[in-house]
Parts: structure tokens; C-alpha cells; sequence
């Protein structure tokens, strides 16, 4: 292992995302808020820790990123940044304890949503954009900012992208590595921007329309206000905001060679219309689900409807509607939903769309095999072949997942909290969806849980975000070895 270029990395991730406490910093001081002395305490405290870290491990430090070398870094800066991210919450008695402060800032940071916030529109105004800023950062991905802006980090780039990013991805967007990171990210603050744009237009005041815009496009769901997305009553804030949660769950690849020039990247991708179907499928049978039970008009039914597929399908986690007061089957639906998630490549959670897309075509490429078994047969994507590998890459993946989602819940349960909470917890943690069923729902937080509950939260947080491999690797004893 590399040991002083993990930790000096390490340091300048940590240092970048120190700076951007700036930010809330200057919120704080524009709104007089009580808040600005703990954000410069932790402002201060991150600057000084990477700086001091980034300046011991410099000489020692070797320009050769290895594969393992990445996973690590990857990680650890995850929970370097997390531990540092939750700094102002203690600071200024946001929360009383590190397990409830740090659960806020990876579910921040993951863009997970989940809070352990009982009165979200009692803190500061600099601790909420803080809060919105985390899921920002973590949309598009910390590690991957970094290698936009830090010419040093040169050829270890490719490790740390291909540890943060699905592997799918990256072949595609591997060359000149750099500029592709900086076109990625020009591409989300645009979105951003005009997110916040139509917000302020929408009726939301300066303040709220970023730091929602920064929660929608990270896919995040983190809202200033207590009854999220609901509190405006607002059918034209719901339309953009379910606008960009779609947006936002789309492969960044596409935009990116659409930004170059290439529009046709749509019209070709198999994912983007899988994508799309599922959409229209799921808004169409909630729709039918809830008009007459829930919802008195077609015009109700399809705005609550697709608000809610749209919002779980991309793991953003927004809310209109106590979706707990719906039928059993629109319930189960959503939880389905938050299987799928966003696209590969976009800042949405979950299992991927692609994923679920192969496997059911090879799920159907078996059943043809069994009534043709001479055929020779071919799993193509976008008309080209898929590797044997990355089909097992998948299978595997889909197995950790399972395992661990079942491993979580059994842990919960093991604290006496009930099946559903349990078991829907732990999914839309996996998932960084936010909010899930049972006493965790969406007009509930996860402040009642158990601290040991929590800590399993934080980590399936983490393993969700990564796309599972990159944390459970660390876990195997052959990785430590030379």
C-alpha cells in the first residue's frame, strides 16, 4: 500500500470540501445567523488537520496510484469528510452526540436523505444550506470534483475514478480524464442554476430555490422545510421538480456527448429507454392505484402519483403526499421502485437501471435457451456484445446487495424494531433513497432509532453510494495482502 499518498489525497479531498464551507459561512454572515462562530470553528479545524496532514505526507508520497490503492482512498475520504462535514451540527448543538451528527452529514454526503432532524425549519440558515451543500458535493461525487481540480493527482485519477464511479461507466468516459471531470461538473452546475432559477420563479425565495436545487439535482431530497416539498402547495414547484429528479437520474455520459455535440446518444441508449418505460409504467399504475381511494380527480391522482414515482425511482426522497396513508399495493410499489433507481452514471441510488435491464434480458435470453437449445444467442446493449464479465460483475453485485440489505435488517430487528421499519430502512439507506415505511416513513425521521441501529445505517449509507464493491473489498483479507 501507498500509505503516505492515501493519506496525502486523503488530506486534499478533505482540504476541498473544507473550502467549501465557505459557503455556508458567507450565508451565515448575509443573514446575521447565530450560526457563523461553529461554521468557522469547523471551517478552521478542516483547513488546518488536511493542511498540517497534506504538508507531512507530501515527500512521502508516490505518484503511482494502484487499483487497491484507489478503493482505499475512495473510502476513507468518504468518512474523512463526513466526520469533518459534521463538525458545525456539534458545534452549534445541532446534535447533542456524534452518531446523530455524523448520520446527518453521510446521509448528506451519500445524498441519501434520511435526517435525524425533528424541526428542520428551527436551524440556522447557515447550518441548513451546509446541509443542502453536503448532498451537492456528494451528487456528482467528492473524489470526482477532486480530480477535476487537482492537476496532481495526474494517472492516479483513473484508480480514484473507477473505485467512486461504476465500472460500466468508465471505460466511456476514461480519456483525458480531467477535462471529462470538469465537463461533467460544468454540466451539473448548469442544471443546478436552472433548477434554482425556476424554483425562484415557482414562488420560493432566493434561499430555498438553491438549496432545494441543490437537492434535487444530487438526487438528495434534503428540504429547509419540514414538510419537504409540500410546505409550497405549489402544482408548477412539483412540475420542475419532478422535472429535474428525472434529469437528474439520467446517465451523465449522455449529457456529456450531448454537450459535445452529440444528441444521438439518446435515441440509442437501451438504458434511457428503459428508463423512460418504467417511468410512464409506474406513474400510470400508481395513477389507477390511488384515483378514487386516495385522490378524488384523474388531475390529483396524476400529480401525486407521479411526484412520488419519480422522486423514490431517482432516490431523491421528496415528498408531496404521506404516501403511509395509501394502499398496501401503492406502498409495495414504491419499495420496488427504490430498487431500480436512477441510471447508471447519474447522482440517483439504488440498484441501477441498467443492472435490472441486462438482467432481465439475460433472464430471457435463459428461458429462450431452454426452448431453443441449439440457438446461439448474443446479449447485446446499445447494439454492441456485453462481456461474460460484466454480467457476473452484476450478478455479483446483485447477491452482495441482497445479503447485505438482509444482513442490515436483521441487525435492526435484533433491536426489537419492527419488520417493516426494519427491513425499509435498510433498503433506502442501500439505496440513499431517505425515507422508507413503518416509523421511518415519510412524515417521520429516523431520530427514534437506536444508536447501534444508526451506526448500520451510516455504513449501508456508504456501501450504497460506492456501489457496494468498494467498501466490502476492504473487508477481504487477501486485499491487505502484498
Amino acid at each position: 500500500m501507498n500509505w503516505f499518498a492515501i493519506a496525502n489525497l486523503t488530506s486534499l479531498i478533505v482540504l476541498i470540501t473544507s473550502l467549501f464551507m465557505l459557503l455556508p459561512i458567507t450565508v451565515s454572515a448575509l443573514y446575521r445567523s447565530e450560526d457563523l462562530d461553529s461554521l468557522l470553528y469547523a471551517f478552521l479545524i478542516g483547513l488546518a488537520s488536511s493542511l498540517f496532514i497534506f504538508a507531512v505526507t507530501r515527500k512521502g508520497a508516490r505518484t503511482d496510484i494502484r487499483h487497491r490503492d484507489g478503493f482505499l482512498i475512495v473510502t476513507l475520504s468518504w468518512l474523512a469528510v463526513s466526520l469533518f462535514g459534521s463538525l458545525p451540527y456539534l458545534f452549534e448543538g445541532t446534535f447533542q452526540n456524534i452518531t446523530d451528527a455524523y448520520f446527518e452529514t453521510m446521509a448528506g454526503f451519500t445524498t441519501t436523505g434520511a435526517s435525524v432532524m425533528t424541526d428542520i425549519e428551527s436551524n440556522p440558515k447557515g447550518i441548513l444550506f451546509w446541509r443542502s451543500l453536503t448532498q451537492w458535493l456528494g451528487g456528482m461525487g467528492i473524489v470526482m470534483f477532486s480530480i477535476a481540480v487537482l492537476p496532481m493527482i495526474g494517472g492516479g485519477g483513473i484508480q480514484l475514478f473507477k473505485a467512486e464511479v461504476p465500472e460500466i461507466t468508465v471505460d466511456k468516459l476514461r480519456p483525458r480524464l480531467m477535462d471529462t471531470a470538469k465537463s461533467l461538473w460544468y454540466i451539473y452546475s448548469s442544471l443546478t442554476a436552472l433548477c434554482a432559477i425556476l424554483y425562484f420563479f415557482g414562488g420560493m425565495n432566493l434561499y430555498d430555490a438553491i438549496c432545494h436545487a441543490f437537492t434535487t439535482l444530487a438526487t438528495g431530497g434534503f428540504s429547509t422545510k419540514n414538510t419537504s416539498i409540500a410546505y409550497y402547495q405549489s402544482p408548477f414547484i412539483e412540475l420542475v421538480s419532478t422535472a429535474f429528479m428525472f434529469l437528474a437520474g439520467i446517465n451523465y455520459t449522455l449529457y456529456f456527448y450531448a454537450f459535445k455535440g452529440d444528441l444521438s446518444g439518446f435515441a440509442r441508449s437501451d438504458e434511457f429507454r428503459f428508463y423512460v418505460r418504467a417511468v410512464l409504467i409506474s406513474t400510470l399504475v400508481m395513477t389507477i392505484v390511488v384515483w378514487g381511494e386516495n385522490f378524488d380527480t384523474l388531475f390529483q391522482s396524476v400529480r401525486y402519483a407521479i411526484f412520488q414515482v419519480v422522486s423514490i425511482m431517482t432516490t431523491t426522497g421528496y415528498a408531496t403526499a404521506d404516501y403511509e396513508q395509501w394502499s398496501p399495493l401503492a406502498q409495495l410499489l414504491l419499495v420496488v421502485l427504490m430498487f431500480l433507481g436512477g441510471m447508471i452514471g447519474s447522482t440517483g441510488g439504488g440498484m441501477k437501471q441498467l443492472r435490472i435491464y441486462l438482467m432481465f434480458k439475460q433472464a430471457y435470453r435463459e428461458l429462450y435457451q431452454l426452448i431453443h437449445p441449439r440457438a446461439v444467442t448474443v446479449l447485446k446493449l446499445d447494439g454492441k456484445h456485453v462481456p461474460k464479465e460484466i454480467l457476473g460483475s452484476i450478478w455479483g453485485f446483485l447477491f452482495l446487495f441482497i445479503i447485505i440489505w438482509v444482513a442490515g435488517s436483521l441487525l435492526l430487528a435484533a433491536q426489537d424494531i419492527d419488520l417493516v421499519t426494519a427491513s425499509t430502512t435498510v433498503i433506502s439507506a442501500l439505496c440513499n433513497v431517505g425515507p422508507a415505511l413503518g416509523s421511518a416513513g415519510p412524515a417521520e425521521n429516523y431520530a427514534h432509532l437506536p444508536v447501534f441501529s444508526k451506526w448500520v445505517l451510516i455504513l449501508s449509507m456508504l456501501i450504497g453510494r460506492l456501489e457496494v464493491y468498494t467498501v466490502i473489498i476492504l473487508l477481504v483479507p487477501h486485499f491487505w495482502k502484498k
